[in-house]
């Protein structure tokens, strides 16, 4: 069967015919089926470190005989050194898959740079929406909040269930004695090679340092759970997204990042991803995990939250400014650095 493109020829959100092709036949192979033809192949809208593309298939016999919509998931041109590797991502995309998280369907891992020019994952479509500024706005998405919220701390326990050793995840490195200190360690590396001072941020990892929380077992964290990377649709939640900076680390780390104020996108009073009450959120994850938060402890890695925000915001406005990659939302992100600085002094404040 042969491939073909259905979409506007703008070179930065389209595939060439050898491409579709290609694919084709991967997708053919990997499905034992007699042959496949795409359809349609669109360009999906965000990802600064990586490109997803939805691919719309006929798959010809074989187990998935018929239409099949995926999505390919690919490096962006520059990368993040600390992103894993789409063969990581999708090994735990699996991981998550077969422990009952929810989470698109992993399919195949393409290693082989030969069939597009870069390794690729495939997955299975899921349906709705993960834009987190429509979401914390637009009430028709997600179905009950608190419901919402709940179920978004269910799978946040489920992933948290997680721990090591795990074969399949091998290639992550080895747990640090103290993640937070880890944390601020590297970010304090980073800021140590820069021209421009920051002493907010300076300030900030002094505090983390000091305050830094006794070590607990680690977990498989997300580090990245947040509004914004994971689908809903008019129901509720269809996946959680974005694996490619999963770790082991102290549970709070996660908890933290999703209540933190800098990912409820102006919707500051809903304290779980802007999305419902902070309460419904710790409910969900306590009725699975089966132990209780240390509440008095979120407030520490919401701090963290802002900081290792801050220093990716500067990292990647340095990606644009460097000609590494020219990109409008790239330079833009640098910009909120100033009001995360100012979340900083607020949270860190001696009364």
């Amino acid at each position: 069967m042969s491939a073909h493109i259905t979409m506007p020829r703008d070179e930065t959100n389209m595939m060439n015919d050898a491409t579709l092709l290609a694919l084709a036949a991967y997708i053919a192979a990997q499905a034992g089926a007699r042959g496949a033809l795409v359809e349609h192949a669109e360009r999906l809208s965000g990802g600064a470190i990586q490109e997803n593309w939805l691919l719309q298939v006929r798959v010809d016999g074989g187990p998935h005989d018929g239409p099949l919509a995926l999505v390919l998931r690919t490096d962006s041109p520059s990368g993040v050194s600390a992103s894993h590797s789409r063969a990581q991502e999708f090994a735990l995309l699996t991981l998550a898959w077969q422990c009952g998280v929810t989470v698109p369907e992993p399919l195949w891992c393409c290693a082989d740079s030969a069939v597009i020019g870069r390794p690729f994952c495939l997955m299975r479509r899921i349906a709705g929406t993960a834009a987190g500024h429509r979401l914390v706005r637009k009430p028709q998405y997600g179905g009950d909040r608190a419901e919402l919220a709940r179920r978004l701390g269910s799978e946040l326990a489920r992933i948290h269930a997680i721990r090591p050793p795990q074969a399949a995840l091998d290639f992550l490195p080895p747990p640090a004695a103290s993640p937070a200190l880890a944390l601020v360690a590297r970010a304090r590396a980073w800021l140590d090679t820069q021209d421009m001072p920051r002493p907010v941020l300076e300030w900030g990892l002094r505090w983390l340092e000091r305050h830094a929380p006794a070590s607990v077992p680690p977990v498989l964290c997300h580090r990245d759970f947040r509004t914004g990377n994971y689908m809903v649709d008019g129901e509720g939640l269809t996946g959680i997204l974005d694996w490619e900076f999963a770790g082991w680390s102290d549970p709070l780390e996660d908890i933290g990042w999703f209540c933190a104020k800098c990912w409820r996108f102006g919707a500051d009073l809903q304290e779980a991803g802007g999305i419902g009450p902070r309460e419904a959120f710790y409910r969900g994850y306590e009725a699975e995990a089966g132990h209780a938060i240390a509440r008095e402890q979120v407030r520490y890695w919401e701090v963290m939250a802002h900081m290792n925000w801050a220093v990716i915001a500067l990292q990647q406005a340095q990606r644009h400014l460097s000609g590494t990659e020219s990109s409008l939302l790239l330079a833009l992100t640098g910009h909120i650095v100033p009001e995360l600085e100012y979340e900083i002094l607020t949270m860190t404040r001696e009364n």
